[in-house]
């Protein structure tokens, strides 16, 4: 029972357009959103690459991938959070994670996958309405996040409205290919 509920989870995350959230996946299927994020971790430990977004579960695969990313690092307190997705996405660059160093498991990173207005608006929706707290509160506000941008131009226009608004660590961000 429990192997042909996993085959059907991967059949509708690949027959899914956008990502799959868990309540979806469990009303679908007939069971509590509990059961599948269990099955998502047994799904996972066999090697298959879902990843858990603020929109949803989706696979790996599915997803496009630039050939240029970049680093930026930033601070900023809860109330410049949408203020610098916002801009990021305004440019047209994807927010693909938002890393912290935490001092006792290393690198923590959250995956985003905020490509529009609409994707920042969901996910402050989501922010309000768990009342989690954010990765950056646990260093201050300092953070990385790993971009997308379709091009130099954008990512150099971004960056100095994130500058001159106080958000952007540092002088440049780095570059890395994937």
């Amino acid at each position: 029972m429990q192997e042909n509920r996993h085959q059907r989870i991967l059949q509708i995350m690949q027959r899914a357009a956008k990502p799959v959230t868990g309540s979806q996946l469990a009303q679908r299927l007939g069971v509590s959103r509990q059961i599948v994020v269990q099955d998502m971790a047994i799904l996972r430990a066999s090697q298959v690459r879902i990843l858990a977004t603020p929109r949803g579960y989706i696979l790996a695969d599915r997803l496009e991938h630039s050939p240029q990313r970049a680093l930026i690092a930033c601070r900023h307190g809860r109330k410049e959070v949408e203020e610098e997705l916002n801009v990021l996405v305004d440019h047209g660059i994807k927010v693909v994670d938002v890393i912290v160093e935490h001092p006792l498991y290393g690198e923590l990173r959250g995956l985003l996958m905020l490509k529009s207005r609409a994707d920042v608006r969901r996910f402050m929706r989501k922010v309000d309405n768990t009342h989690a707290e954010l990765l950056s509160s646990i260093t201050n506000g300092v953070h990385l996040h790993t971009l997308e941008p379709p091009n130099a131009s954008a990512l150099r226009q971004a960056r100095a409205v994130l500058r001159r608004r106080g958000i952007l660590l540092g002088a440049s961000s780095r570059k890395r290919s994937t």
